[in-house]
């Protein structure tokens, strides 16, 4: 089973929600704002694929932060920021298994059509 977390009014969320049923692949959604998300997640997600990684510098949330909040960053503050504020995360994540996969791209489709086998 595969967990997709995320929000439900993003597009990329939407859309892998959709390939995935496309692609007969079984998942529930986990809406960070609905669900929440706890420090341990985050922490475990941080520690799997770095905080680089999965914090959206893109988004309003992170424009709408104070610049006190920006500098400096590793990863228990970033992680401390993204479990405070978790639209902060780059969307969607999917935990398949052991492995976790940030985000919609070519890379993350193939890793989750490996996992169906």
């Amino acid at each position: 089973m595969i967990t997709v977390y995320g929000i439900p009014n993003c597009d990329t969320c939407r859309k892998a929600k959709k390939w995935l049923k496309d692609q007969d692949l079984a998942h529930e959604f986990h809406d960070f704002r609905k669900d929440g998300l706890t420090r341990d997640v985050v922490d475990g997600w941080v520690k799997d694929v770095g905080w680089e990684i999965l914090l959206n510098r893109r988004g309003t949330t992170w424009r709408k932060l104070p610049e006190s909040d920006k500098v400096d960053l590793d990863a228990a503050s970033a992680a401390a920021l993204m479990t405070a504020n978790p639209t902060l995360i780059k969307r969607p994540v999917f935990e398949v298994a052991d492995a976790i996969e940030v985000g919609f791209k070519a890379d993350v489709q193939a890793a989750l059509l490996a996992s169906k086998t």
